[in-house]
């Protein structure tokens, strides 16, 4: 199976300090919704794996979460393609669960429901968490400079973790060499 993980927020669509609470702020970074459609059409399964700490602040309910991954969806599904397994993290930085990155609980949900194995699987993130939880489960960081990326890049990184300006040059590199990858 060709698996690929992406972070939401920041990755797939803009990231805000202030959240993202509704439909209407759910925006989609420029290419992002064709990568995900190019490498479904590819034969790679695309999963989520997104911290939704908001849910816990009170920002937003599941069922707005629900309508953003709908729209989310639906947009992938216009060009084609298809958006697998999402799973997300509703608790806040304080609570003390094993599913909010950097801890890796989500990438071992989405693990259990492929049945794969995470070693080597690109994780694509924007923030340190992400990179940690990909190192957490064995899987390969992958860093893009959309939403906190550029920040994240001025730090110390996980020992090869891979850089693309976005989502799109990541799907482009993941189809150029799938032959070679996740073997």
């Amino acid at each position: 199976m060709k698996l690929v993980i992406l972070d939401r927020d920041g990755v797939i669509n803009e990231d805000s300090d202030a959240y993202i609470k509704s439909v209407a702020e759910w925006i989609p970074i420029p290419g992002s919704i064709e990568a995900i459609a190019q490498l479904s059409k590819a034969g790679w399964t695309v999963a989520v794996a997104t911290n939704q700490s908001g849910i816990a602040r009170g920002y937003y309910d599941l069922a707005t979460l629900d309508a953003m991954h709908a729209r989310l969806r639906a947009l992938v599904a216009e060009q084609g393609g298809e958006v697998g397994l999402i799973v997300y993290c509703p608790h806040g930085p304080d609570q003390g669960c094993d599913c909010r990155k950097p801890k890796p609980g989500m990438l071992h949900t989405i693990a259990r429901h492929y049945a794969v194995d995470l070693h080597g699987i690109w994780f694509v993130g924007d923030s340190k968490g992400d990179l940690e939880a990909a190192v957490a489960v064995d899987s390969q960081p992958v860093l893009v400079m959309t939403g906190k990326g550029q920040k994240t890049r001025s730090t110390p990184l996980p020992a090869g973790t891979l850089i693309f300006d976005d989502l799109a040059a990541v799907a482009a590199e993941l189809i150029h060499n799938s032959a070679s990858l996740n073997g």
